[in-house]
């Protein structure tokens, strides 16, 4: 089982003297390690049978807490500049946390995770391997390192069995460097009931998955990219089908998460549809052949609003939403990148004046800080 030695932190530290510190930083690749064979060695006190899944409203973030016969697991962390995963858990009392997940490096998908290993008796880390050189990304690893907690980077295939849940990994089969798109994705299965869960992981990585012929059908799935559509797909809503789809954003987000065509996919795909910017925290709870599913707040599932797409930050995708850019000009502004304002545009081969008044009359294109 791979440690993280102290040096490791040190080598990050001292490249982050060199690189500008931020929490979206482009992440260098990093080597994996094999599978474990032994339950987690942290059991929590028996709850009884039976597994609950909260999503938990952490706002522009993501955070789920499971736990199963006296078992649990933490898969991501919530925003780096909040509490609210630390007070949910302590609302439950926990003490202990076998497996606690950062998908990927992202500061809104480990943001507490530190926080979470100081606090909490952590068994053991699962990461991707990716890095970053973000302030966040190198207090999860110190924390890591101080509370000597055994890490994994789990790989497409591992199974692990815990108690009564099975967990397989779906992704990654090996790092390509992006991120997002090496998020650490799950089926998790209890008895006959299933969930789904893929950080950021976009739209190639669930064709991955798809391409692995591993078993993808779930009763519930955790959209990815709080309900972006570099995310869930078609050929992936087709292949999961799932009976509940859910989605974490924060209320009146500036990134207009969700979006309106990934909603109605889910839909239309039979998908009874949740969010946690309406209905607050969601707890599905399964007995193995059933599942419920409660929230904390009444609410119906719309698309974002304030909606900003960052030119210097969005997918190919998103800025192909653009008055007058397709395909050709997203992968030409992302090569030209960054920009310090909207005019900079026109110093791309193919926008000019014209298309630059386009792009400004639509108002989704933005600069971020």
């Amino acid at each position: 089982m791979k440690r993280i030695m102290w040096f490791a932190v040190l080598l990050v530290l001292l490249l982050s003297a060199c690189v500008p510190l931020g929490d979206n930083a482009e992440p260098p690749a990093s080597e994996s390690t094999q599978p474990k064979t032994e339950q987690p060695s942290a059991v929590q006190e028996d709850k009884g049978a039976g597994l609950a899944v909260h999503y938990i409203d952490v706002g522009q973030g993501s955070a789920a807490y499971l736990e199963w016969d006296g078992y649990s697991m933490l898969i991501d962390a919530g925003d780096w500049n909040a509490s609210d995963v630390l007070v949910y858990l302590d609302k439950l009392e926990v003490e202990n946390i076998d497996i606690a997940v950062g998908t990927h490096p992202d500061a809104d998908h480990i943001g507490q995770l530190g926080r979470v290993i100081e606090n909490y008796d952590v068994g053991e880390v699962w990461m991707s391997g990716n890095s970053s050189s973000s302030n966040t990304f190198i207090r999860t690893l110190e924390a890591i390192d101080e509370a000597e907690t055994p890490y994994e980077e789990p790989r497409r295939g591992d199974v692990y069995d815990i108690g009564s849940l099975e967990i397989e990994a779906l992704h990654p089969g090996q790092l390509s460097g992006d991120s997002n798109r090496d998020s650490l994705s799950f089926r998790i299965s209890y008895g006959e009931t299933s969930f789904i869960f893929t950080g950021d992981a976009d739209i190639q990585a669930e064709q991955e998955m798809i391409d692995s012929g591993l078993e993808l059908e779930a009763d519930v799935l955790l959209m990815g990219h709080h309900g972006s559509n570099t995310s869930t797909g078609q050929a992936f809503l087709q292949a999961v089908q799932p009976a509940v789809a859910i989605y974490s954003a924060g209320e009146g987000n500036s990134y207009g998460h969700p979006y309106a065509e990934v909603l109605a996919a889910a839909e239309n795909a039979g998908a009874d549809v949740y969010g946690t910017d309406v209905n607050g925290t969601i707890i599905v709870e399964t007995d193995g052949q059933e599942f419920s599913v409660e929230t904390t707040r009444e609410g119906v599932a719309k698309e974002g609003s304030n909606r900003c797409i960052d030119i210097n930050k969005a997918s190919s995708a998103e800025l192909a939403e653009l008055t007058g850019i397709g395909a050709a000009l997203a992968e030409a502004i992302i090569e030209e990148r960054p920009f310090e304002k909207l005019d900079d545009l026109t110093r791309v081969d193919g926008i000019g004046e014209g298309k630059l008044k386009g792009l400004k009359d639509q108002g989704l294109a933005c600069v971020g800080e």
